[in-house]
């Protein structure tokens, strides 16, 4: 029979409490509070009769007050630039994994690429007073989180270092990885290579270009001022910068993406035109093996990045007070077909 069957109503928001439990159960709260807790000192009949009172009510236990005499949450927070975006996955997944071997919850949600928006939302989860944060910066002035930190919030960074503030960072090596990238395209023949990136603020796109412009001089290579296009990664943009290095006087033979996202638009752009183009993409992406040519990409190890991240954050949790560090994971060449393609000229 239901609530409403029975002449009562559901009122969501409002939960039953020890004390309805006491009621139903015809006991005292302190007795309610032994049961809940597993403490002894209750017959076995009685906890029964509390137990079905549990049951019957639907009671969940309310941590809050002990948590507050703990003055621990077992609960972190993990500040994402875009949950949509394939990369964050396994990484998100990563620190919910270490996260859950320390007994602790995983609360994450997205900046949005928006520094006031991550500022707003790294605030507002250590005000729900989470132990730790995990952070992948959007904006580059991070003193807004000293309070926080000196109040006893662990804050490690990954990704992307945090601005204006010593603290724990986790990166891969964007600029290693790109100098290889752009190493392999010149190793089979390419001389005129044209890099689309992020935007310029963002500290892994800044990397990149400089891997890119590393190699190219390593090679003797110029680079044209119209080879090279930083910026945001909508389509349109992405397509835009691409088109214009493919079709100037002297087109670009290849061409490498700074991020996944445009390396899936370079895709759709390279996909009706007349000539094949080599392309090497920084991140791999789902499907990218199935493509014709298969993308050739510098590979991340996202989640090595959370695992690394969030191990660093129970460190400190738990006691170690050594200054912060920088930990930098490697990334991996993967050629596949489309970076090994030879200048069309040649």
């Amino acid at each position: 029979m239901s609530d409403t069957a029975r002449g009562t109503s559901r009122r969501y928001g409002t939960r039953p409490t020890m004390k309805d439990v006491a009621a139903r159960a015809g006991v005292g709260l302190k007795t309610v509070s032994r049961v809940v807790n597993g403490e002894p000192g209750v017959t076995p009949d009685t906890e029964r009769r509390v137990q079905e009172a549990i049951t019957s009510l639907g009671f969940r236990r309310n941590d809050s007050a002990r948590i507050l005499r703990k003055g621990r949450t077992a609960s972190i927070g993990l500040v994402l630039e875009d949950l949509a975006d394939p990369f964050y996955g396994p990484l998100s997944r990563a620190v919910e994994e270490v996260a859950r071997s320390h007994g602790a919850l995983l609360i994450n949600g997205s900046s949005a690429e928006d520094p006031a928006r991550e500022q707003e939302l790294a605030l507002a989860l250590c005000a729900r007073r989470v132990d730790g944060l995990v952070v992948i910066p959007a904006g580059d002035d991070h003193r807004y989180l000293e309070p926080e930190i000196a109040a006893g919030i662990a804050t490690v960074f990954v990704d992307r270092p945090a601005g204006k503030i010593d603290a724990d960072v986790v990166l891969s090596d964007s600029f290693g990885g790109a100098q290889d990238a752009v190493a392999h395209l010149i190793a089979h023949g390419h001389r005129r290579i044209g890099f689309i990136g992020d935007q310029p603020r963002i500290h892994t796109a800044r990397e990149r270009l400089r891997g890119y412009r590393t190699a190219m001089a390593a090679a003797g290579l110029p680079v044209d001022d119209s080879w090279v296009s930083l910026g945001p990664t909508a389509p349109e943009r992405v397509r835009g910068a691409a088109t214009a290095m493919l079709d100037s006087p002297e087109p670009v033979t290849a061409l490498f993406a700074g991020n996944n996202r445009v390396t899936v638009t370079v895709v759709r752009v390279l996909g009706v035109r007349p000539h094949q183009v080599a392309l090497v993409g920084f991140d791999d992406f789902e499907l990218a093996d199935l493509v014709q040519p298969a993308i050739t990409v510098v590979a991340q190890d996202a989640a090595r990045l959370g695992r690394t991240a969030a191990q660093l954050l129970f460190r400190r949790l738990e006691g170690v007070d050594d200054p912060p560090r920088r930990v930098d994971i490697p990334t991996r060449l993967i050629a596949r077909g489309s970076g090994e393609l030879r200048p069309v000229e040649s």
